[in-house]
């Protein structure tokens, strides 16, 4: 059970399934404490209010029944105090009725100072009626006085009622045992209810937790079920998302590893076959020493960009990078990178084509830019198809300008677009040639990107080559006076 911890005895008080049934019990001891303290209220003060209310209605139809009936005023006065458990007294000029339906009202002294008591209010008062409640010695003979005028033919008659202010004895101890009975059953029933609605909530969390743990030790099969609840369910679809996503980054980081072990031992063993050649071979000959140290030197800037790129990932990662925010026209920044590249052409048999737009400026960092461009114009030589075509250009569209590195090459599968821009990633498609680097230039583009708040992105198909892009914000062309400014400073 979730509510225990290893130690079986020990109950865990800060587990979800024992804050619940916890929490459950003690609302349900707050409504039980709601509902005695309501019915203490209801004996107290409202049966007061309505013993009152009922009183007075009662004086009314008694008042009506004298004027409209005399003949069966007495039937019905019996009648009505034996219903209503009160005493009534009519004075007439010639006798005094008394018609007593209490069983709690005995003494007649108790009775004759309550109708002296109230007589004197309902003469000082003069026509009409009056009430009056005296709480007696104790709760139990409080007890409500109503005199009213009641004249009939001329005849000056009082009429007097006395209603006892407290339930019945019996009944109000009726009343109590069933409400124990009730509050027992309830709680039982809601500490029942409580605990299997915390086990309901906390079995998918224990599920995930256990899915999690096996996660954590490099089982990237486990299935996250999170049945039951809405927010377990989308809970259990992050989870099982992010552990495809962790198998994946896994692969990558396993590949790279292997391919960063190959790109470094690979320099690192010419160095030292060149080295060791030049000084048994050809250190006395000039012109094989030079060929020799020119290797060195081709294999130590190969060491030298791989340790870039890893080092820039890491300083992009931890925002340990600083940008010299410029104004600058992107359009002759593309050209440089285009130039740069076009060497190929020549070398290589590649046909790289520059299609700018007009000069347009943007703010941020000349030199990371210009590595964005490069990082695509060098991810497009890489994968480009047989026709050796790269397309770069630029176009423009109201307040914004886009860059397009464009290859005919082996393209992107659907299912892995969206892994492109992650750390040690390479595309799956090309199995015919080795590609050179680490699978880190992209997770660099992404950083220098996101630092410029740019939108950028891939287009592909498979077999028909990709199309990498940016977006930037223009601004307004600087002014010559503010340019010398700056040089200046």
């Amino acid at each position: 059970m979730a509510i225990y911890k290893d130690d079986k005895s020990k109950l865990d008080t800060a587990s979800i399934k024992t804050t619940t049934l916890f929490s459950f019990v003690v609302f349900a001891l707050f409504l039980l404490a709601v509902l005695w303290g309501l019915v203490q209220f209801f004996i107290d003060t409202y049966y007061e209010r309505a013993r009152t209310q009922e009183v007075i209605r009662t004086a009314n139809v008694l008042e009506t029944e004298f004027r409209q009936n005399p003949e069966g005023f007495s039937k019905f006065a019996i009648q009505t105090a034996g219903t209503s458990g009160i005493y009534i007294r009519l004075d007439t000029p010639s006798d005094s009725l008394v018609y007593d339906g209490t069983s709690s009202v005995e003494e007649t002294a108790t009775l004759s100072e309550d109708i002296e008591s109230i007589s004197k209010k309902l003469r000082a008062a003069g026509p009409g009626s009056v009430t009056e409640v005296r709480p007696g010695t104790g709760q139990s003979d409080s007890r409500l006085l109503y005199a009213s005028h009641l004249s009939r033919n001329g005849e000056k008659n009082l009429l007097y009622i006395i209603a006892p202010l407290y339930p019945d004895p019996t009944t109000f101890r009726i009343l109590r045992n069933m409400l124990f009975y009730i509050s027992f059953i309830f709680l039982i029933v809601s500490t029942i209810l409580a605990y299997m609605l915390s086990r309901r909530i906390t079995l998918p969390i224990e599920n995930l937790t256990k899915a999690a743990t096996e996660l954590s030790q490099g089982n990237y099969n486990v299935n996250f079920d999170g049945s039951a609840f809405t927010e377990t369910k989308e809970l259990a679809k992050a989870l099982n998302k992010a552990s495809y996503e962790m198998e994946k980054t896994d692969f990558y980081q396993r590949e790279i590893i292997a391919n960063v072990s190959h790109d470094l031992k690979t320099p690192l063993t010419m160095i030292r076959s060149y080295a060791e050649k030049i000084l048994d071979i050809s250190g006395d000959n000039p012109e094989k020493r030079n060929a020799d140290l020119h290797v060195i030197i081709s294999e130590t800037e190969r060491l030298n960009k791989l340790v870039g790129d890893i080092l820039s990932v890491s300083n992009l990662q931890s925002n340990n990078i600083e940008l010299h925010m410029e104004t600058f026209d992107i359009v002759e920044a593309a050209r440089d990178v285009y130039e740069s590249f076009n060497v190929l052409s020549s070398s290589r048999g590649f046909e790289v084509e520059f299609h700018p737009c007009r000069s347009c400026y943007v703010h941020g960092d000349r030199t990371r830019i210009m590595q964005v461009m490069t990082n695509f114009a060098d991810n497009a030589v890489k994968y480009s198809g047989d026709d050796k075509y790269i397309d770069i250009k630029l176009s423009r569209s109201g307040k914004k300008v886009s860059f397009h590195c464009i290859d005919h090459g082996i393209g992107i599968p659907s299912d892995e677009i969206g892994h492109v821009w992650d750390k040690y990633y390479r595309t799956s498609a090309n199995h015919e040639r080795a590609i050179e680097g680490t699978g880190l230039g992209l997770a660099i583009v992404k950083g220098i990107l996101n630092l410029h708040n740019a939108k950028f992105g891939v287009d592909s198909s498979e077999g028909k080559g990709s199309d990498f892009w940016f977006e930037l914000d223009t601004v307004r062309k600087p002014s010559e006076k503010k340019d010398k400014k700056d040089k200046s400073e």
